[in-house]
């Protein structure tokens, strides 16, 4: 049972229907700009015909149209030179930095002081310098008109030729790049939604977690107590076997209720000699699974310390065993080491059952994945909860072959 395939399935399918949109706002805008260029192309081209209509015709005749058009280009940059190479004509050429609008206003401001102050050879020096910041500037401009894609509009005169260069509009250029910020916008609001949404659900699961721990704490107190009044009841009757061995679930169905009770508060943790505990667990397990189950525990004669909650930590031991227990079928071996290294110690648990899919690797400890027929796939994932949220440590899958065992590691820090 994997309750994440069909969520899995849901991504894939979101991520290609994502591709397909930014593919297609892509070639719907490239289409768009072709479009635009071919008609900026032909409004210059209208242009220059009226520019040759102004310049051969004779002082008479009507001139509002060629006029007209010309004033009418506001957004389309041009520049018209001779055979000559020099600029006759500038119209719509933006000076985007700061210094270059700069020079432009100084330029015309100095320009028209030299007119009225013909006689200021300070002004006029200014102003000539200023001129020939703007001419480089133009100058710039027009070999960039040249390297662009756009072919220059030739006008041919009687015994002269001039030729346009142009460029495109700002409108066209915005246009240009409009899917690429439209899509980053898009895809920062899909990635903030996707935080929220992830950060209330992981929340909601932390509830619900808490709630199915002390709910189950509560239903098992209950019995208990009866159970434990009925045992005093049995003591009087001089029934010692049989006491004995109701008080030894009595102190299993105890733990069990201690280790729900604790999930969603802090559990205190003390310091431990971790080999003690899983020679405890192992000694319980043993008791109570196969009699083809072999335990291998490796022998420390040194003590390892951590600061651990004990009934927890017995808790993901069990877990992880009865999951081998499982994987092995009720027979096989399950080995037990340990790795002390500088701020941490390692507990090895190896098996020889039928292994796990590197895929798998990390949905194994989600809820609600499971590789058994039956069974709610809980044990890994609260087991992980334990180690990481409660005793700040890892629980991961070391190494896995497939008919070859697992060998799952959990790291807690040292003392």
């Amino acid at each position: 049972m994997n309750i994440y395939s069909n969520k899995q399935r849901w991504k894939l399918v979101l991520s290609l229907l994502a591709i397909i949109i930014s593919v297609a706002s892509l070639f719907i805008t490239s289409r768009l700009v072709k479009e635009l260029k071919n008609e900026e192309r032909k409004k210059i081209e209208t242009w220059a015909q009226a520019t040759k209509q102004l310049v051969s015709a004779s002082s008479q005749g009507d001139f509002s149209l060629a006029i007209k058009v010309i004033s009418e280009n506001t957004n389309i940059p041009v520049i018209l030179v001779d055979e000559c190479d020099s600029i006759l004509e500038t119209r719509n050429i933006k000076f985007y930095t700061k210094n270059d609008s700069l020079i432009l206003n100084d330029y015309k401001k100095i320009k028209d002081e030299a007119i009225k102050n013909s006689n200021d050879s300070l002004i006029i020096t200014k102003a000539k310098k200023l001129q020939n910041k703007y001419r480089s500037f133009l100058i710039s401009s027009l070999k960039d008109m040249r390297d662009g894609d756009d072919k220059p509009i030739e006008i041919n005169f009687i015994g002269d030729k001039q030729w346009i260069y142009y460029s495109d509009s700002e409108l066209l250029n915005n246009l240009r790049y409009y899917p690429v910020y439209q899509l980053f916008f898009i895809t920062i609001f899909i990635l903030i939604g996707y935080m929220v949404f992830s950060s209330a659900r992981k929340s909601e699961q932390n509830q619900v977690w808490a709630g199915m721990a002390k709910e189950t704490a509560h239903q098992i107190a209950t019995p208990l107590s009866s159970l434990m009044a009925w045992i005093e009841l049995i003591k009087s009757q001089d029934n010692n076997d049989m006491v004995f061995e109701m008080k030894k679930d009595l102190n299993r169905l105890e733990t069990i209720a201690d280790r729900f009770s604790k999930i969603g508060s802090k559990p205190k943790l003390e310091r431990y000699d971790i080999v003690e505990i899983i020679d405890k667990s192992v000694k319980y397990l043993k008791s109570r699974l196969s009699e083809n189950t072999e335990f291998l525990v490796q022998k420390i004669e040194e003590p390892l310390f951590a600061k651990v909650n004990k009934t927890l930590l017995e808790w993901v031991i069990e877990n992880i065993c009865k999951n081998a227990v499982d994987a092995m079928q009720g027979k096989g071996k399950i080995n037990i080491s340990f790795i002390e290294k500088k701020h941490e110690i390692e507990i090895i648990i190896k098996d020889t059952g039928k292994g796990i899919d590197r895929m798998m690797f990390n949905d194994v400890f989600k809820p609600g994945v499971t590789t058994k027929t039956r069974g709610w796939g809980l044990g890994l994932s609260l087991s992980k909860r334990i180690i990481k949220d409660y005793h700040k440590g890892k629980l991961y899958i070391v190494e896995s072959t497939i008919k070859g065992g697992t060998s799952f590691a959990i790291s807690l820090p040292k003392e």
